[in-house]
C-alpha cells in the first residue's frame, strides 16, 4: 500500500500532463467535475487537518524566527511578486487576477514532500504549511481584493466566507476527527496522498476543459507569467531567509514553502467567484509548474547537503 501510494504520488506531474492533454482533446469528458471542485478541495483540507498534531504547533515556540520569516515571506513575496509580473507582462485582466489569486494562497502540502526530498527542515515546512493555511482564511481574501482588485472587481467578504468553508471548517473537522477517533484515522491518512493527487488532477483537467478554446490564445502568456511567478517565489524566499540570518537548511525550506502554492485553492476560488473561467487558468498551470521546479530543486539540493544549525 505505502509503495503504491508513494509511486503514484511521485508521478503527480505526469498525471497532470496526461489528464490535461486528455481534457484538451475531449473537454466534454471532464467538464462534469466542475460542481465537485470545492467539495474535493474541502476533503483534501479535512485530510490535512487529520494529519496535524500538537507538535506541529509547538514548533512555533521552538523556531519563532524561522516561522515568522516563513509566514512573512509567504504572504508578502508571492502576492506582491504576482502583481508585479502581471503588470510587467501587461496581462489581460482575468489572467492577471488569476496570477495574483494564486500568489495570495497559502503554501501547498506538496512543499512538505519536496522539503523532505531536498533534505530540508521537514518539521518547519509542516508548521509553515499548517499556519499559512489557517492564516489564509483572512489573508487570502483581503490580499486578493487589494491586489487583484486593481484588475477586476473582487468581493473580499464573499471570498472570506468561501475560504472559511474550504479551509477552516474542514481543517477543524479533521483535527476533531483525529482527537475523537485517535490512531484509527491512520488508515484514512495513508490514502490521503493518493486522494489528493486524484482530486487535484481532476480539478486541473476540469479547468483545462472549461478554458480549452481560450487556451489557444492565452495559454502562452499565462505560462510565462506562472514560470516567472514560481521562479521568483523560490529565489526570493531563499534570499529573504538568508538575509534574515537563517541557515541554509531553513532557507531552502522557506524557499520551497514560498514557491509552492496551494494552487488547487486558487482554482476553486477562481471558479466560484469570477465569471471568467480564464481566472482559473494560472492556478491550473501553476500546479504543473511548481511540482516540476520543486522536484528539480529538491533533487539538486539533496546532492548538496548542509548541516543544519540549532533552531533560533
Amino acid at each position: 500500500m505505502k509503495t503504491f501510494a508513494k509511486s503514484f504520488t511521485n508521478l503527480f506531474a505526469l498525471w497532470v500532463i496526461v489528464l490535461a492533454a486528455a481534457a484538451f482533446q475531449w473537454p466534454h469528458a471532464f467538464r462534469w467535475f466542475q460542481p465537485w471542485i470545492v467539495p474535493a478541495l474541502g476533503l483534501i483540507m479535512f485530510g490535512m487537518g487529520a494529519t496535524l498534531t500538537p507538535a506541529d504547533f509547538r514548533r512555533v515556540l521552538e523556531q519563532p524566527r524561522a516561522v515568522a520569516v516563513g509566514l512573512g515571506a509567504q504572504y508578502l513575496i508571492m502576492p506582491l511578486w504576482g502583481w508585479c509580473v502581471a503588470r510587467w507582462l501587461s496581462l489581460p485582466a482575468p489572467l492577471a487576477a488569476g496570477v495574483i489569486l494564486v500568489g495570495c494562497c497559502p503554501g501547498g502540502t506538496a512543499s512538505n514532500v519536496m522539503t523532505y526530498l531536498a533534505r530540508g527542515d521537514v518539521a518547519l515546512s509542516v508548521t509553515l504549511t499548517a499556519l499559512s493555511t489557517l492564516l489564509a482564511v483572512v489573508a487570502t481574501p483581503y490580499l486578493t481584493a487589494w491586489l487583484a482588485g486593481t484588475f477586476v472587481p473582487v468581493n473580499a467578504t464573499e471570498l472570506l466566507w468561501s475560504v472559511a468553508q474550504i479551509i477552516l471548517l474542514p481543517v477543524t473537522a479533521g483535527l476533531l476527527a483525529r482527537k475523537i477517533v485517535g490512531d484509527r484515522i491512520q488508515h484514512f491518512i495513508a490514502w490521503l496522498p493518493v486522494l489528493s493527487v486524484i482530486f487535484i488532477v481532476m480539478i486541473i483537467a476540469c479547468v483545462v476543459a472549461l478554458t480549452r478554446d481560450r487556451l489557444l490564445t492565452s495559454g502562452l502568456p499565462a505560462l510565462i507569467a506562472v514560470v516567472l511567478h514560481n521562479a521568483g517565489g523560490l529565489a526570493l524566499g531563499y534570499l529573504v531567509a538568508r538575509v534574515a540570518g537563517l541557515d541554509v537548511i531553513r532557507a531552502r525550506t522557506i524557499a520551497i514553502e514560498v514557491g509552492m502554492q496551494n494552487s488547487g485553492l486558487g482554482v476553486a476560488l477562481a471558479r466560484k467567484h469570477f465569471a471568467d473561467a480564464l481566472v482559473a487558468l494560472p492556478g491550473a498551470i501553476f500546479s504543473v509548474c511548481h511540482n516540476l521546479t520543486g522536484s528539480a530543486l529538491a533533487t539538486y539540493w539533496s546532492r548538496h547537503r548542509e548541516t543544519p544549525a540549532s533552531p533560533s
